[in-house]
């Protein structure tokens, strides 16, 4: 089953956390500050995981107030988007977010959860934190408390392209399929070019709203995006073939 990767680099200007989703390559980059153990979810068409945790950079960051985030699309030729939230952190309160994404690596996710609960204490307007707490509550079972971190999230950025993923395999899981959808499509207005959106979006109207003609645009734009994943060619053979045979049975009922 093949998984995409989060990509993670330090951009020591500033104080905060930057992600840059750069869309052609399909990964984020992690700037200063809290890194973001979420990512790409693109994996087997069947069963859409979360993506594995990636590496943590720390930094040591001086003391600061909380700037407003911000949100950035290039402009310069590129596709894709920055968003920066400044947020001072004492190093004690970044090695603990550092532990909690060990942690839920490693499996002990209530030892990462009492972290992140200090964290959020420490910078309750930072999205990471809520993020990755909610990542570790979906894997305890615990869907209430994962989902209220993620509303957390995007409430302080709307449509967050990772909160939103995340958000979205939520829902689907709950079988809440038409909020599934709506999390992902108000997402995609503002972050098209964040392509593991797109493909399970492309899934959740394949498999579960049995809607071929959303699957079918969302999985195009993926896979022009992404050409080097064959799957979801497969996938976009396979509706053809589907879609093809519904309307020969539409004709031929007329």
């Amino acid at each position: 089953m093949e998984q995409a990767h989060i990509k993670d680099a330090m951009k020591r200007k500033g104080v905060g956390r930057r992600s840059r989703c750069a869309a052609i390559a399909g990964y984020l980059l992690v700037g200063t500050g809290l890194s973001l153990l979420t990512g790409c979810a693109t994996a087997g068409k069947a069963k859409v995981e979360t993506a594995q945790p990636s590496h943590v950079v720390a930094t040591q960051l001086s003391p600061a107030k909380p700037v407003e985030p911000s949100v950035v699309h290039f402009t310069d030729g590129r596709e894709g988007f920055e968003i920066t939230e400044s947020y001072g952190l004492s190093p004690q309160v970044q090695g603990e977010f550092d532990r909690a994404s060990v942690l839920i690596r490693d499996g002990k996710y209530d030892t990462a959860i009492a972290l992140l609960e200090k964290v959020i204490a420490q910078a309750p307007g930072m999205t990471a934190p809520h993020i990755n707490i909610a990542i570790a509550y979906g894997r305890i079972n615990k869907p209430e408390q994962a989902e209220q971190h993620l509303k957390k999230a995007l409430e302080m950025i709307a449509g967050h392209p990772v909160a939103s993923n995340e958000y979205g395999l939520l829902l689907r899981k709950a079988g809440r399929f038409a909020e599934s959808r709506k999390v992902y499509e108000q997402s995609l207005l503002i972050f098209p070019e964040y392509y593991p959106l797109q493909r399970n979006l492309g899934i959740l109207c394949d498999l579960y709203l049995k809607d071929e003609a959303c699957a079918m645009k969302h999985y195009e734009i993926y896979s022009k995006a992404m050409p080097k994943d064959p799957q979801v060619k497969l996938w976009i053979a396979d509706l053809q073939t589907r879609m093809g045979t519904n309307m020969t049975a539409s004709a031929n009922e007329k």
